[in-house]
């Protein structure tokens, strides 16, 4: 049984200003694995930490919380597998939220292009 979707869509050009603009946002937002996950990617990691950001959004609509509370950027964590395979994994207070809402499966799905990147979260209780 679904228990909640959360749709989130970005323009990479918003990502690119702000990490150019703001050092300290990749700091305040995105994991040390996710920053090196990113940085990875070289001419493209404004395209991944857009999608990151889209996921983590996604994320907080799932939830149904969005900023309210004492969630943080990184109680909401991208991570891949060795495949490169996106998942999400939870701290501190969204994990709590997560639990109360009774789900037990999450699904991610993330997608960019040069201008766009978007990220759709599924949490199902099976």
């Amino acid at each position: 049984m679904i228990v909640s979707i959360g749709i989130d869509i970005i323009e990479v050009y918003r990502i690119r200003e702000t990490l150019a603009r703001t050092p300290r946002f990749v700091e305040r937002v995105f994991t040390q694995a996710e920053r090196a996950y990113c940085e990875r990617k070289g001419m493209a990691s404004a395209q991944s930490y857009a999608a990151r950001f889209a996921a983590k959004e996604a994320c907080l609509k799932a939830l149904k919380t969005g900023w309210q509370g004492k969630i943080t950027w990184h109680d909401i964590e991208i991570i891949s597998d060795e495949n490169g395979v996106p998942s999400l994994k939870f701290h501190g207070e969204a994990s709590k939220i997560l639990e109360n809402l009774g789900a037990n499966v999450v699904h991610l799905s993330m997608s960019h292009t040069t201008e766009h990147a978007v990220a759709q979260v599924i949490f199902e209780k099976i």
